[in-house]
């Protein structure tokens, strides 16, 4: 096929050692676009070096030869039938009429829980919607189309967004199994949107979609070498998300480049009816304008000094990233906790149920008739029918409690609710800022990515998403180095809506370190 071989021209393997290798690793180590940026894509097909369906179809490639054979990531649950065409077509658009921007022919994962009504099936990971095809796209879709990405596929999640279970592990879902991470196969590529941290980090895509209720956007970005940004609650719409929780759930890119980030957020972010929150977005039509090398220079920065001391090498790495931030001019206040931090995560989780519980029967009665489960009730009962498929590993403790709590009137929801934006808001965040005129908080996003244990569950050493989370405030972490060859990231948040100085500090930290690696794929660390 014509394709197939301008996209062979351009990524020839070279060297006896890789000739030798399994096809897996010659996959791996000869990728014509590994970490490949969007305006490198951007630029090749504006040459006529490129076309958008030779890049589909090298990355379909790679998902076949590292996702389901070779590294068995397994970050991908389907891909789309009808990519090649779309590719195809936007290829004689941009002939036609040029391109509609910088998304143009490019390839983007989406996680499991963002709907898209086509070929492809949103399921959250779970078999009790499996075959699910929602009435139309969700907002966030919509708008990925209009900017002219391709969509290429489904990515694997933990399923139902890892709140089923207290004892889950992050990546694992029915459908797709143990997602794993590119750095370290026997290791656990973190948080619900994990499948999307995997195949980002993995070149298997250009860039990705992931979602956060609390820490499944900057969590995976951390353990894969991402940067990942949990944007202010309402800058992107929800509809058309499985949700957990309203007050909490948002999505947002995951990327190899804090660029790239931006360039997907500009694409993203819109005012949409079907979701109120966004209703007083302050909106930026290009997040791109607000990047500057040299941003750092005389910001003030808090240090999150009690979000440490839970792993030695990211004490280190965060002690020299504080080195660096000086060195590019950034005043340092140190500390600068975040009060309150620790005092509303029962509440957190009183929360999220109440409202998992709401979010996720509205959801299901969007799907019609047809759906095999309308209400939580039904996914409760499904599972509980279909033990050794869904429940093999861990529970669904979590749905129980959920589907024990009443509806969103209830004094202990609404009491709870209020506790957390206060605390997280008014006396959190807005608080230190204003005590200390901060730019931005920084704290570790995270440790080392952690040994998969599908038996005992997730072993979270530490990290600082819960108080952006718990607020709907923005969060964006950036690679800051490695302990024991496994990436690290550093976290800014800030105040609502501060999307643009938060991309200004991380991209000058981004372009004075350059810590971002590409995986390769080891079977252990040790």
């Amino acid at each position: 096929m014509v394709e197939r071989r301008e996209f062979l021209r351009t990524s020839a393997l070279t060297g006896a050692a890789i000739a030798s290798a399994p096809l897996w690793a010659r996959a791996a180590s000869g990728f014509a676009f590994e970490e490949a940026t969007v305006d490198v894509l951007q630029e090749q097909m504006t040459k006529g070096a490129l076309t958008a369906r030779a890049l589909t179809r090298g990355y379909l490639d790679r998902i076949a030869a590292l996702d389901r054979s070779g590294a068995m990531l397994r970050s991908i649950l389907e891909t789309n039938p009808e990519a090649l065409a779309i590719a195809e077509a936007l290829d004689k658009e941009r002939k036609a009429k040029g391109p509609r921007g910088p998304l143009h022919g490019i390839p983007v994962i989406l996680k499991d829980n963002l709907d898209t009504h086509d070929k492809m099936t949103t399921t959250a990971g779970s078999l009790a919607l499996e075959g699910s095809i929602p009435p139309r796209d969700s907002f966030l879709a919509e708008r990925l189309r209009a900017a002219g990405a391709i969509l290429l596929g489904k990515a694997n999640m933990s399923e139902w967004a890892n709140i089923r279970s207290n004892r889950s592990s992050s990546g694992w879902s029915a459908r797709g199994g143990q997602c794993r991470n590119p750095y370290s196969l026997d290791r656990n590529p973190c948080g619900s949107s994990s499948g999307t941290g995997s195949a980002v980090a993995a070149s298997l895509v250009a860039v990705g979609i992931g979602t956060e209720t609390d820490g499944s956007i900057v969590c995976p970005a951390n353990n894969c070498g991402l940067v990942g940004i949990k944007p202010t609650l309402g800058l992107v719409s929800r509809a058309g998300i499985i949700p957990i929780a309203h007050s909490q759930d948002t999505a947002g890119p995951m990327c190899r480049t804090v660029r790239d980030a931006a360039i997907v957020l500009s694409a993203m972010a819109g005012v949409d009816p079907r979701d109120a929150d966004t209703k007083d977005a302050r909106l930026h039509a290009d997040y791109t304008r607000f990047l500057d090398a040299a941003g750092l220079k005389g910001a003030r920065i808090g240090v999150y000094r009690k979000a440490f001391g839970f792993h030695p090498g990211v004490d280190q790495r965060m002690e020299d990233a504080l080195a660096e931030l000086k060195r590019q001019g950034a005043v340092i206040v140190d500390p600068a906790d975040i009060p309150h931090a620790g005092e509303y995560d029962d509440s957190e989780l009183l929360v999220l149920l109440y409202e998992l519980k709401a979010d996720l029967n509205a959801y299901l009665a969007s799907l019609g008739p047809g759906a095999r489960v309308k209400t939580l009730a039904d996914v409760i009962r499904f599972n509980d029918e279909n033990k050794d498929r869904e429940m093999p590993y861990f529970g669904q403790e979590l749905f129980l409690k959920a589907q024990e709590l009443g509806p969103l009137t209830e004094k202990e929801y609404l009491e709870a609710l209020e506790k957390n934006r206060r605390l997280s808001r008014t006396e959190g965040l807005d608080a230190v800022m204003d005590q200390h005129q901060l730019d931005a908080v920084v704290a570790p996003t995270g440790g080392p990515a952690w040994a998969t244990d599908c038996v005992n569950g997730d072993h979270f050493g530490g990290g600082s998403s819960t108080a952006p989370a718990v607020a709907g405030y923005p969060n964006i972490t950036v690679p800051a180095g490695s302990v024991f060859e496994l990436p690290v990231g550093i976290s800014f948040m800030g105040r609502a809506w501060s999307e643009p100085v938060l991309l200004r500090l991380a991209y000058a930290y981004e372009q004075a370190t350059k810590h971002r690696k590409a995986p390769t794929f080891r079977g252990s660390v040790i």
